[in-house]
């Protein structure tokens, strides 16, 4: 029991000298921008009306930890890289994958966290169950966001590489493009399993998930070149990942939380 008690205290230790090693921003205002459309990573609470998710969890504890002051924007997806890149905001969020292209325009973090890729059908579908059965039927249309990894999963891994094929149909949100598919204007939407799970979850037996997982990805914040909030970030991220925080944001949201309900 003592050496029980004496491994807690240590623990305990640690993470309260990992919280005094973390930077001090001196409440420094810090303008974030997100898309709400993205559960359950953040998006708007259907019963309450409030702005809600991972994320804004995550950065409220941030914000917390390394004394900054978070107002937030709204912009949509397309919007959103081309406006941190040019300093309009100073901080991106909406489960947005790490990726080499789009470091050529905006620094991100550390990665926050990991998802797979996976294939949302309507929860009758019936007329394939995989990504090659999808391929093989010419009729089959697939929802995508230009600029997504969704996007380009869609024409590199499951159609022929070509950006401008008619069976992919692009619209400017990911709930533009479920609402496609509970209507039977698309018959696949692509996304993480994050998002892909929540709003499977809400949607009483109408949508569901198909096929195995066509990739993994890391998600990170992203910020204007070369931004000072990037080491500050990461640190508090690490801080959060030693403690167990981050696994406990993800019990929260990915099993305790139903959307909808």
């Amino acid at each position: 029991m003592k050496f029980v008690l004496s491994m807690m205290a240590a623990i305990s230790l640690g993470t309260a000298a990992m919280a005094a090693d973390l930077p001090d921003l001196g409440g420094k205002e810090v303008v974030v921008v997100t898309e709400n459309a993205y559960p359950p990573l953040q998006f708007v609470d259907p019963k309450t009306g409030a702005a809600i998710g991972w994320e804004y969890d995550a950065m409220a504890e941030i914000a917390k930890r390394i004394n900054i002051t978070v107002v937030y924007e709204n912009t949509s997806w397309d919007a959103m890289i081309p406006a941190v890149s040019e300093g309009q905001y100073d901080l991106g969020m909406t489960g947005i994958t790490i990726r080499e292209d789009r470091k050529e325009k905006v620094d991100f973090s550390d990665k926050y966290l990991t998802s797979q890729m996976r294939m949302i059908v309507a929860g009758d579908e019936d007329r394939f169950d995989d990504a090659a059965g999808f391929a093989a039927d010419a009729d089959l249309l697939a929802a995508a966001q230009p600029g997504t990894t969704p996007f380009y999963v869609t024409v590199y891994d499951i159609l022929d590489g070509d950006e401008a094929n008619p069976r992919i149909k692009l619209f400017e949100t990911f709930g533009a493009a479920i609402q496609a598919l509970r209507v039977g204007d698309v018959d696949l939407a692509l996304s993480d399993s994050t998002a892909a799970n929540g709003y499977v979850a809400a949607s009483a037996g109408k949508l569901k998930i198909v096929g195995e997982p066509l990739g993994t990805e890391d998600f990170g914040f992203i910020f204007p070149k070369g931004s000072d909030l990037v080491a500050p970030i990461n640190a508090a991220i690490a801080s959060m990942e030693a403690d167990g925080t981050l696994a406990g944001l993800n019990t929260k949201w990915f099993l305790e939380y139903k959307l909808g309900q």
